[in-house]
C-alpha cells in the first residue's frame, strides 16, 4: 500500500524547495505565485536503518525500502473555493491524497515576497483552512436536502448519512475542520469516509525556518506549536533551503557533518517522512532472504493474514501461520538457525497483531 501526501501552502512559503529535498524530481522553485501549476509528483523512499543492519547480516541481492508518493500542489490563494487563482485544480489534487503536509512560512527574507505582504503563519494557516472548509461545506450542502428527504421516509442508510452530514455541517459552519468531528458507530465512520472531505484528512504542519532556527525554532514556530496542540495535530520544524543544501552533498559523511554543525541528529526530510507515516498509523514489517530485504507497509493494528495479503492476495486467502522474528533478536543472534535454537522464533496464528519491525515468513496453502 502506497502512501500519498500532498504538500500545500500559500505561494512562496517553500513548498517546492521542500519537495525538491524530498524527491529527486526537481520542481521549479521560482519567486512568483503559481510557479507550481501541474502537481509535481515524486516517489521517495522511507528511511529505515533496520533494513541496512539486516542486510549486513543476510547479505541479500538488494534492499527494497517502503515508498511514499509526494505531490507538490500549486499554491493556494484566498477565494480558491470559488475557483480563484488555480483553486479548482488545487482542490481536486488535494482530494486524491491520504495526508496533507501544510508548509507555513516562519522565516523573514525581503528577497522572497509574501502574497499578503507580511509574515504570519497563523493567518496563512487560517486562509487555507477557510478555503478547504468552504469547499467541504459545498460538498455537504449538495447532498444535504436530498439525503434529509430520503431519511424522512425511514431509509436506514439515509438516516445514518444525514446524521453524519449534520455533524460535519455544524462543525464547518463554526469554522472548524471536519477532522475535529468523531463518530462512534462503524456505519457512521464508513459514511463519513465516503464523503472524502478535504478537512478530514490528517495534517502535519511544517514550519519552514531559516538556518539559524533549524534546531531551536523561533517565535513563529512556537505559535504554530501551540495551535497544533489545541487541534491535536502534529507539527515539526524544517529549514527547507538548508535541507536542499544537505541533499546536494554526495557522501553520507558530509551530510552528517553538516547536520551536526546545525545541531541536528537527523535531516528534516527523514523526520518528515517518518512523521507522515505515523500520522497515517502506518508501520512496517520486513521480509529477509537471499534475494532481498524488503519493507512492507501496513496499518497499525492489522493481524497476520491482512499483512500477508499485502505481499499477495493468495497469502491472505490460504493463510496457515506466520513465523515471526523480532528485529532485536535477529540483530543479536545473526541467523535464523541460531534464533530457532534460542527458542526465539514465534509461530503465530490468525489473531496475531503484527508489530512494527517484525520479520515475517508466511505459510499458506491455496
Amino acid at each position: 500500500m502506497a502512501l500519498k501526501c500532498g504538500i500545500v501552502g500559500l505561494p512562496n512559503v517553500g513548498k517546492s524547495t521542500l519537495f525538491n529535498c524530498l524527491s529527486s524530481a526537481k520542481a521549479q522553485a521560482a519567486n512568483f505565485p503559481f510557479c507550481t501549476i501541474e502537481p509535481n509528483v515524486g516517489v521517495i523512499t522511507v528511511p529505515d536503518e533496520r533494513l541496512t543492519r539486516l542486510a549486513e547480516i543476510v547479505k541479500p541481492g538488494r534492499i527494497v525500502p517502503a515508498t511514499c508518493e509526494i505531490v507538490d500542489i500549486a499554491g493556494l490563494v484566498k477565494g480558491a473555493s470559488r475557483g480563484e487563482g488555480l483553486g479548482n485544480k488545487f482542490l481536486g489534487n488535494i482530494r486524491e491524497t491520504d495526508a496533507i503536509i501544510h508548509v507555513l512560512r516562519c522565516f523573514d527574507d525581503e528577497n522572497i515576497t509574501h502574497v499578503d505582504g507580511s509574515i504570519d503563519p497563523i493567518r496563512d494557516k487560517e486562509i487555507i483552512d477557510t478555503e478547504l472548509q468552504l469547499k467541504d461545506l459545498e460538498t455537504i450542502e449538495a447532498r444535504y436536502a436530498k439525503t434529509q428527504k430520503i431519511a424522512s421516509t425511514g431509509n436506514k442508510d439515509a438516516k445514518i448519512e444525514f446524521t453524519v452530514l449534520t455533524a460535519y455541517r455544524d462543525a464547518l459552519l463554526a469554522g472548524k475542520n471536519a477532522r475535529t468531528v468523531t463518530f462512534e458507530s462503524k456505519e457512521e465512520q464508513d459514511a463519513a469516509r465516503n464523503l472524502f472531505l478535504l478537512t478530514s484528512k490528517p495534517v502535519l504542519y511544517v514550519c519552514n525556518v531559516d538556518e539559524t532556527a533549524a534546531s531551536t525554532g523561533n517565535e513563529w514556530t512556537q505559535r504554530v506549536d501551540e495551535l497544533a496542540k489545541e487541534e491535536g495535530a502534529e507539527m515539526m520544524i524544517v529549514a527547507a533551503k538548508t535541507e536542499e543544501d544537505i541533499a546536494g552533498f554526495e557522501s553520507y559523511e558530509d551530510k552528517q557533518m553538516f547536520l551536526e554543525e546545525l545541531g541536528l541528529e537527523e535531516s528534516g526530510v527523514n523526520r518528515l517522512i517518518k512523521k507522515a507515516y505515523a500520522l497515517l498509523n502506518l508501520q512496517t514489517f520486513i521480509t529477509a532472504g537471499e534475494m532481498e530485504v524488503k519493507a512492507w507497509t501496513y496499518k497499525r493494528g492489522w493481524k497476520a493474514p491482512q499483512c500477508a495479503g499485502v505481499i499477495h492476495t493468495d497469502f491472505e486467502k490460504g493463510f496457515i501461520r506466520a513465523e515471526v522474528i523480532k528485529y532485536e533478536d535477529y540483530i543479536q543472534y545473526k541467523s535464523e538457525a541460531a534464533i530457532k535454537e534460542a527458542g526465539k522464533l514465534g509461530i503465530e496464528g490468525k489473531e496475531y497483531v503484527v508489530q512494527d519491525g517484525d520479520i515475517m515468513h508466511f505459510r499458506f496453502n491455496v
